[in-house]
């Protein structure tokens, strides 16, 4: 049965493994559907998302429990902003599709400092909602990195080759730790195989 409730869903993965392509393509498809999408993503424009991506960029240091804190209060903003938040769009209708979200914080921070507290900080927040399905495009960290050389000049923090290993390892271990809906979709095929892919776990939290 088809279901019109607006839906919450968060795109996951190490950077370069497709999820602007594939995100994008999810817009296209839920849009030809006939739904209404609103795409947002981590950090965000406020002052504590200017700050994240000034210490992601290597311009700032930050401790890892600075970020992981910084990432919870983003994360609140993002949910309850009475303009765009994601709160607010679900309301007025629209599908809210979200690049990175909570389960990005443990597995970047929860791999780099106490992983229970990042965990109870974003999970038992009541003010961070929960989301009604994860999409994780997983990829082997040596391709992202190779990806991310041949399309970017600059890499972030978090871009190298042990610390992306430590992090999808952690991915893992952040799904056991949560019970949210979560669809694992290998990204070594190609673009249009992946979009069938993602398109399929969409549709089982719709109906279609």
């Amino acid at each position: 049965m088809k279901d019109v409730t607006p839906k919450f869903i968060v795109m996951e993965g190490l950077d370069g493994s497709g999820k602007t392509t594939q995100l994008a393509r999810l817009e296209a498809y839920l849009g030809s559907r006939g739904r209404r999408v609103f795409v947002t993503r981590e950090p965000t424009s406020s002052v504590t998302g200017g700050l994240l991506r000034d210490a992601l960029s290597g311009e700032s240091r930050r401790s890892d429990c600075e970020m992981a804190a910084l990432f919870v209060l983003d994360r609140i903003y993002h949910n309850q902003n009475p303009i765009c938040g994601i709160n607010k769009m679900l309301a007025d209708g629209y599908d809210v599709i979200c690049d990175r979200y909570y389960y990005s914080s443990m597995a970047y921070q929860g791999s780099m400092t106490d992983f229970e507290w990042v965990r109870r900080m974003n999970i038992d927040c009541p003010e961070i909602r929960r989301p009604d399905l994860c999409i994780f495009l997983d990829l082997d960290p040596r391709v992202c990195l190779e990806r991310i050389s041949a399309n970017r000049t600059t890499t972030e923090i978090y871009e190298t080759e042990d610390t992306l290993t430590a992090v999808r390892q952690n991915y893992y271990r952040v799904f056991d730790a949560v019970e949210d809906r979560i669809a694992v979709i290998d990204t070594t095929a190609d673009i249009d195989s992946v979009a069938d892919a993602v398109r399929s776990a969409v549709n089982s939290i719709f109906g279609f």
